[in-house]
């Protein structure tokens, strides 16, 4: 055979990762099927790879005997013929004889391919299996390729394509061809039939711990651990950090100096962010941690056993608490693992608590002087996205810079819009006119204009609409004829 079996050989232990062994190993076997189709056995069959393993040979071992007691049999050669062979040999040796395997039938050389081609998609789908088998549930790079007209992500791993599905993606996150990717490997599958399945992900939690382990090596030494993570990907992550060293304050080491390695970290997620804070046993504590940023004035434990809970906030941190449409208090209750009620003192006095909880509270917050005034509660606000004909892109772009509701787009300043820097003004402009339709848009009025004045026909005196002559010169008034002054 010419060297096109050493380059093949070759291009399977580098590019597929089969092992040499293994391939010489497959090779020999697909040789002794095809020798044992056309002769009924393998069992004198004989083969041979010289040192550079691109030539390989296929020999059939046979006994020499008398002439006259050759009867034809596979495993034996006459001596006559033996001689014409090796001239030098003797009765009773074994000599090798070459096969070409040229000679075989086309079914058996047919056969022996699709048999190799089987076997060695086996062994390679067998290796990669186990090489990345052992990468599940840790981090990779790769290389964006394609998407698939399912939304999926086909990623470039080196010697294996990865799946990146549309569920675990960001949607903050768009992607060009060849752009370095960071993956969380999330499941790795060998199906019976099929190519190997590697499933990767960026909305998992463990992507998020991962990335930490990279940028905070107190984490990675396990100096700190990470108690919880909690994501809604693409817009907020928590993380709930702690150590059992006193010295060593978790939050500030993950933050990093100036808060470079969250940044770092918010980068790799296109902007998602990430609150770090500290972990505590005390449940009350934790579930104030779990609200942050917000300034929680207290938590009021009503069921241990239910899991629920009161925190009580000052008016204006309110909103915050809660978070763009919920998500801050949605979090906070899958990180600390409670139902957490956020109230106002005002909104806490009007539950229907029992006496002796009520009592305990209102020990905790208010004075006997204390006044308290109804509650007012604002229209609810509208929503960008539950406008049909709003553009989604714009959309998109909009939540990027926590803009969710119809209120704060249209109350934005000139010099808000102008650091919306992937926004043009076209857009803005068609925006507004689409809102225009939901809504009453109205602008402020100039700073420094004048109010308008009554002025008298005759002499210009100011005038009150009460009067009905003009002091200064007596003439009488009628409002429906009098001037109005502008300027």
């Amino acid at each position: 055979m010419s060297n096109e079996l050493g380059e093949a050989i070759r291009s399977l232990v580098n590019e597929r990762g089969i092992s040499e062994d293994v391939v010489i190993e497959t090779i020999t076997d697909v040789l002794l099927a095809a020798y044992k189709r056309k002769f009924g056995t393998s069992d004198n069959a004989v083969v041979q790879f010289n040192d550079a393993l691109d030539n390989v040979e296929l020999f059939a071992k046979k006994m020499i005997v008398e002439d006259d007691e050759f009867d034809g049999m596979i495993d034996e050669i006459s001596l006559s013929d033996a001689k014409e062979l090796h001239p030098e040999c003797e009765l009773g040796d074994e000599v090798l004889i070459p096969i070409d395997p040229k000679t075989f039938d086309r079914i058996s050389v047919q056969s022996a391919k699709q048999k190799a081609k089987q076997e060695l998609r086996e062994i390679q789908k067998d290796t990669l299996y186990s090489e990345y088998k052992t990468k599940e549930g840790e981090m990779i790079i790769g290389y964006y390729q394609r998407e698939s007209k399912n939304g999926d992500m086909i990623i470039d791993l080196g010697k294996i394509e990865g799946i990146l599905p549309k569920s675990f993606q960001s949607p903050r996150e768009v992607y060009r061809k060849n752009d370095k990717i960071k993956c969380y490997v999330y499941r790795v599958e060998k199906p019976e039939r099929g190519d190997l399945r590697v499933e990767l992900s960026r909305t998992h939690s463990e992507f998020v711990r991962k990335l930490f382990e990279l940028e905070v090596p107190e984490i990675y030494d396990h100096s700190i651990e990470i108690h919880k993570i909690v994501r809604e990907p693409g817009y907020r992550t928590k993380v709930a950090v702690y150590s059992q060293r006193n010295d060593l304050d978790p939050v500030g080491a993950c933050v990093g100096l100036k808060g470079i390695r969250v940044q770092t970290i918010m980068r790799e997620m296109e902007g998602e962010r990430i609150d770090v804070l500290r972990y505590d046993p005390n449940p009350i504590e934790y579930i104030k941690n779990c609200l942050s940023p917000a300034d929680i004035k207290k938590v009021v434990i009503l069921d241990e056993v239910k899991r629920t809970a009161i925190a009580v906030v000052e008016d204006s941190q309110l909103s915050l608490a809660i978070g763009k449409q919920g998500i801050n208090v949605r979090l906070a209750n899958k990180l600390a693992d409670w139902i957490i009620d956020v109230k106002t003192m005002e909104q806490y006095r009007e539950l229907d608590l029992d006496l002796e909880t009520k009592e305990r509270l209102d020990a905790l917050f208010v004075e006997d002087d204390q006044e308290y005034v109804e509650q007012e509660y604002e229209e609810e606000e509208i929503e960008l996205g539950d406008i049909e004909e709003f553009d989604r892109k714009l959309l998109q772009k909009l939540h990027y810079y926590d803009i969710y509701t119809v209120e704060e787009f249209v109350n934005l300043s000139d010099e808000e819009i102008s650091t919306l820097e992937d926004i043009s003004e076209e857009e803005i402009s068609n925006a507004m006119q689409i809102l225009s339709e939901y809504v009453d848009i109205v602008e402020e009025e100039a700073e420094g204009e004048v109010e308008q004045q009554f002025l008298c026909p005759e002499c210009g005196e100011p005038l009150n609409p009460e009067m009905t002559s003009c002091p200064n010169c007596g003439v009488g008034l009628s409002f429906e004829e009098v001037e109005v002054d502008e300027e």
